[in-house]
């Protein structure tokens, strides 16, 4: 196992850097990054032999592309749903800040030319999880932006999570044999979690995030008094898509669906 977790800064253009095609997390087979814009700031994004995801993490811009132009508005990630642009290979769009602004853009290696799609917080509605569960302290809300139901053209998943208050999501602890990302904020600066990647764990802090490989389990805590959004993002294998119904939870801890808390 390569290193799995990171805590890049923001350099002197806005750009955070996660994980490339080459750099010391190339197990996750996905280009991610993060941009900080002021009002005024242009970017654009798109490069032949890979499909993109332009994630809208706070702030307000605009989407351009083709004849399009669509703003897009969230407070932030834990008051707002999400609004995110996907396209296909050899396409090309262009973000423009109207305040200051977040994004995340997710790319991988992809040769197919699907058209764009503009996914609005109403295609991504956020739903409770494991409610009542493991003593109630599981409980989390998820959305899904895109899978391979949704989108099936695409090699990448990506979806959100927002941990309630002191608990823990990724729960029970799962595997899959695809890799995934997590890219973790904080509704309070100081914040924190933890992260377990098989037998490792980090202090995960706002804009951190974790790398990990396929087959790896991977449950998650964040701190009492402290809401932690998780940004989750997989990599699908050649000819075995991750699906819903691939999450395998050890098998240590499955007694706990018939226990009472």
């Amino acid at each position: 196992m390569g290193k799995v977790f990171g805590y890049p800064e923001f350099d002197a253009s806005g750009e955070k850097i996660l994980t490339t095609y080459d750099n010391e997390y190339k197990e996750m087979m996905m280009d991610i990054r993060v941009y900080r814009m002021k009002a005024g700031e242009r970017r654009t994004f798109g490069r032949p032999g890979e499909e993109t995801a332009i994630l809208l993490l706070s702030g307000t811009l605009d989407y351009i592309w083709e004849e399009n132009r669509e703003t897009a508005r969230r407070k932030d990630v834990f008051t707002d749903g999400p609004w995110c642009l996907h396209m296909g290979s050899g396409r090309e769009a262009a973000v423009e800040a109207q305040a200051d602004t977040q994004l995340l853009v997710q790319c991988t290696k992809n040769e197919k030319t699907f058209p764009y799609r503009l996914y609005r917080p109403q295609d991504a509605p956020w739903g409770y999880s494991s409610v009542g569960k493991f003593g109630n302290v599981a409980k989390r809300r998820v959305n899904t932006i895109f899978d391979h139901e949704i989108a099936p053209e695409s090699n990448m998943v990506l979806g959100e999570v927002l941990n309630d208050r002191g608990n823990w999501s990724g729960y029970l602890p799962h595997r899959h044999p695809q890799p995934e990302t997590y890219y973790f904020l904080f509704d309070r600066p100081e914040g924190f979690g933890a992260s377990f990647v098989g037998d490792q764990v980090f202090k995960s802090v706002d804009g951190s995030f974790s790398a990990i490989p396929g087959g790896e389990l991977h449950p998650q805590a964040v701190a009492p008094g402290y809401q932690m959004y998780t940004c989750w993002m997989i990599r699908h294998l050649e000819s075995n898509p991750w699906l819903q119904t691939d999450r395998c939870e050890d098998e240590k801890y499955v007694w706990m669906h018939d226990a009472q808390f």
